[in-house]
């Protein structure tokens, strides 16, 4: 059968495919985002919940939709995130608009929050990926992340109906204006996205080039260290990242960016500093050496390819004592 476009979609048009296929959008558009695809969920939630308001559509369905679609691909996440660890968060924030600040924000969320970060992950662009890896690898047992994660999904997409259900007689004309626009709005939502990225794209490349400075290779730090000069090893990473990663280069310096200016107290301002993270681009560890050169130090170099480096060309790596986490007082779990 052969289908003729005659002319943009009408609105009544636009909402009786939304009522009769509405709960399948919301399924499957919930699914995607929640998988890391850039494609938002809340305008389809407002919808059904305008919808919902003209009793076009069960706002229970629509809840219970919702919900079903986030719980099956954040426990994608959190599988993975129990299988495969950091290496899980590192890949997803290397694919993401802000790889330097990605995995790096979301840690000091998760001290903060810990489990509970489950409950507003969804509010914050780009935790939400990334939190249920996280909590999966930090080892937060599968009910206690069902129930913090159902909680904050029901909140996240109650919120998003909720605002469509009181503003329905809002959205019923912006309905009619989009679909009158015809392929103007398209191109326009298109146009947005497309200049979303360049600036994200901006951002990075200004950070980047803020941070531009030599690096010494895991090959250098390790002649120098055989040699006897013993330059001094600085870790940045932050807690919560220790505790994913248990790994260390011998004889490192646990600091954390947040007061790497306390270092000054007791290292000479000519001692040899080697700052490594593990973070995309050595942005923390660039970060603490800018820091450092601030305030006198004058040979301060980031570490090339970070911890991940040096473990990968075979070097002598040592393990932290494990630390076990205060039990959250919501799902009573170590790590949560």
């Amino acid at each position: 059968m052969r289908v003729v476009f005659r002319g943009p979609v009408m609105a009544d048009e636009l909402l009786l495919l939304m009522a009769q296929y509405g709960l399948l959008l919301v399924f499957f558009n919930v699914l995607a985002e929640q998988a890391g695809m850039p494609v938002p969920a809340v305008p389809t939630l407002v919808v059904a919940g305008a919808l919902a308001a003209n009793g076009q559509l069960p706002v229970v369905y629509v809840l219970g939709a919702a919900l079903l679609a986030c719980l099956l691909g954040d426990l994608l996440w959190y599988w993975a995130g129990r299988r495969f660890g950091r290496g899980v968060m590192r890949t997803i924030c290397r694919i993401s608009l802000s790889p330097d600040s990605c995995v790096k924000q979301s840690e000091l969320r998760f001290q903060r929050w810990r489990g509970r970060i489950l409950l507003i992950a969804k509010f914050v662009p780009g935790l939400s990926t990334v939190a249920p890896p996280m909590v999966g690898a930090m080892g937060l047992r599968l009910p206690g992340f069902l129930l913090l994660d159902g909680l904050g999904s029901l909140l996240w997409a109650g919120t998003a109906v909720a605002l469509g259900y009181v503003f329905s007689a809002q959205i019923d004309p912006l309905l009619a204006m989009l679909s009158s626009a015809g392929t103007f709005t398209l191109e326009w939502l298109l146009g947005l996205l497309a200049l979303y990225v360049a600036a994200k794209w901006w951002q990075r490349r200004r950070l980047l080039v803020a941070l531009r400075m030599a690096r010494i290779s895991v090959d250098e730090l390790n002649q120098a260290i055989a040699a006897g000069q013993s330059p001094l090893v600085v870790d940045v990473r932050s807690d919560a990242s220790r505790l994913l990663d248990t790994r260390s280069i011998p004889g490192a310096l646990l600091a954390d960016l947040g007061n790497i200016d306390h270092l000054a107290r007791d290292i000479p301002a000519d001692r040899e500093l080697v700052i490594y993270c593990s973070c995309p681009n050595e942005v923390s560890a660039a970060k603490a050496a800018k820091l450092l050169m601030a305030i006198g130090y004058k040979r301060v170099r980031p570490l090339l390819g970070g911890l991940d480096a040096w473990d990968a060309a075979g070097y002598s790596v040592e393990h932290l004592p494990a630390m076990r986490p205060a039990p959250d007082p919501v799902s009573g779990n170590a790590t949560a």
